[in-house]
C-alpha cells in the first residue's frame, strides 16, 4: 500500500495532463496488479471523435506518454474502433467484457463529465478491494482535473486564461517541421508548424458604455462559443482579459492559418447577438517560430492587430504578409519581464 500512496503523492503534485494520466496509470497497474493498463481520451467534435492513448504502462515498467501537441487527429482511432472503450464511456460504469484475459475497463472522469477510460489488462481478475481502491483514486483524479480546469480557465467564456498560456507556447516553439512523403499512403506530408492569432472586438468599449458592462459580458461569452465553432477541437483559445483573445493553431501554412482566421472573423460579423446586433473582430496573426517567446509572438501578432485597426478594422492581417509588404518591421522589442 506504500508504493500507492507515493504514486498518489506524485499524482497531486503534478500539473501536466499527459504526465497525470501516466502517474495515474502506474498507480492503476501497481495497485490491480495489472499486466498493462492504458488510459485513453476521446477527443474531436460531435460526429468525429477519435481516442488518443495518452498513457501507457506495459510490463517490465514500461511506459509511455502521448504528447497532444504532436498529434494528428485524422490518424486516431475512431470512437467505433474500440467498442467496449465506447460502451464504458456511455455508461460510466466498470466493465469486464468478455476476452481471453481478465480486462477491466473504468470510466475516467473529469469537470466536464466522462473523459475517457482506463483499461487494465492482467493475468487474474481484480480483487474486489483493489477495485474499490481504483475507483476512489479515479475519483481523485476527477478533483484535481476540476481543480486545473479551474484555475486554468477563464471564469467567464470557459476559455483557458492567460496563466496557462506559456507552457503550451513553448511545446509549440518547439514542434518540429515536418516534409516528405506519407508512405502507407503515398500522400505528400506537408510542413506543420503553429501560427498564433490575436483577436480583439471592433468598437468593444462602445457596447459597454451604451449597452452596459452585463451586455458587454454577454459579447464576451458568445464570442467565445462562436470560437470554440470555428477553430477545430485540438486548436487552443484562450482569453487574455478584457476583449482581447488569443489562438494557437496548427496547420501547414500561412495561407491555411489565414483561411482559418478568416473564417471566424466572418461567422463573428454574420453572428446575431442579443442587444448588439452585430460586431467585428480584427485579428492579427504570426508564426511560431523556433526559440521563440510567448512576449515577442504576441508583440508580432499584436503590431498586424494594430496594422488592422488602423485601417478600418474588421479584418485579419498576417504579420509576415505586412513585413514582406513594407508595412511593418520584424523588429520587436519586448522586455527580459515576461507577463504569460
Amino acid at each position: 500500500m506504500s508504493g500507492l500512496i507515493e504514486q498518489l503523492t506524485q499524482l497531486t503534485s503534478l500539473r501536466n495532463r499527459e504526465e497525470m494520466d501516466l502517474c495515474l496509470a502506474q498507480a492503476v497497474r501497481l495497485r490491480l496488479a495489472a499486466d498493462e493498463v492504458r488510459v485513453a481520451r476521446l477527443l474531436g467534435d460531435p460526429g468525429d471523435e477519435r481516442w488518443l492513448v495518452g498513457a501507457q504502462v506495459g510490463p517490465a515498467e514500461g511506459a509511455s506518454c502521448a504528447d497532444p501537441s504532436w498529434i494528428e487527429l485524422r490518424d486516431l482511432p475512431a470512437l467505433d474502433a474500440h467498442p467496449g472503450w465506447r460502451d464504458c464511456m456511455r455508461s460510466a460504469e466498470t466493465v469486464s467484457p468478455p476476452s481471453g484475459a481478465p480486462l477491466t475497463l473504468l470510466p475516467l472522469r473529469g469537470s466536464a463529465g466522462v473523459l475517457g477510460v482506463v483499461e487494465a489488462r492482467a493475468s487474474l481478475a481484480p480483487d474486489p478491494q483493489a477495485l474499490a481502491d481504483v475507483r476512489g483514486l479515479l475519483d481523485i483524479y476527477r478533483n484535481l482535473v476540476s481543480l486545473l480546469d479551474y484555475t486554468e480557465c477563464d471564469t467567464l467564456t470557459g476559455l483557458l486564461n492567460r496563466k496557462s498560456f506559456d507552457d503550451t507556447f513553448y511545446r509549440a516553439s518547439a514542434l518540429p517541421l515536418t516534409t516528405g512523403v506519407d508512405e502507407p499512403e503515398r500522400r505528400l506530408v506537408r510542413e506543420q508548424r503553429y501560427y498564433l492569432g490575436v483577436i480583439d472586438i471592433d468598437h468593444f468599449k462602445q457596447v459597454n458604455d451604451q449597452h452596459g458592462h452585463l451586455i458587454g459580458d454577454e459579447v464576451l461569452l458568445l464570442l467565445s462559443r462562436v470560437m470554440r465553432q470555428s477553430f477545430r477541437f485540438l486548436d487552443k483559445l484562450y482569453r487574455f482579459g478584457g476583449e482581447e483573445f488569443v489562438v494557437l493553431l496548427r496547420c501547414p501554412g500561412e495561407d491555411e492559418a489565414m483561411a482559418a482566421l478568416q473564417r471566424f472573423r466572418t461567422q463573428v460579423e454574420a453572428y446575431v447577438f442579443p442587444r448588439v446586433q452585430h460586431v467585428t473582430v480584427s485579428v492579427g496573426f504570426t508564426d511560431v517560430r523556433s526559440g521563440d517567446t510567448p512576449p515577442a509572438a504576441v508583440e508580432r501578432a499584436d503590431m498586424a492587430v494594430y496594422y488592422a485597426k488602423r485601417h478600418g478594422r474588421n479584418q485579419v492581417r498576417s504579420h509576415a504578409a505586412l513585413v514582406r509588404e513594407g508595412e511593418l518591421s520584424d523588429l520587436v522589442q519586448t522586455s527580459d519581464v515576461e507577463f504569460f
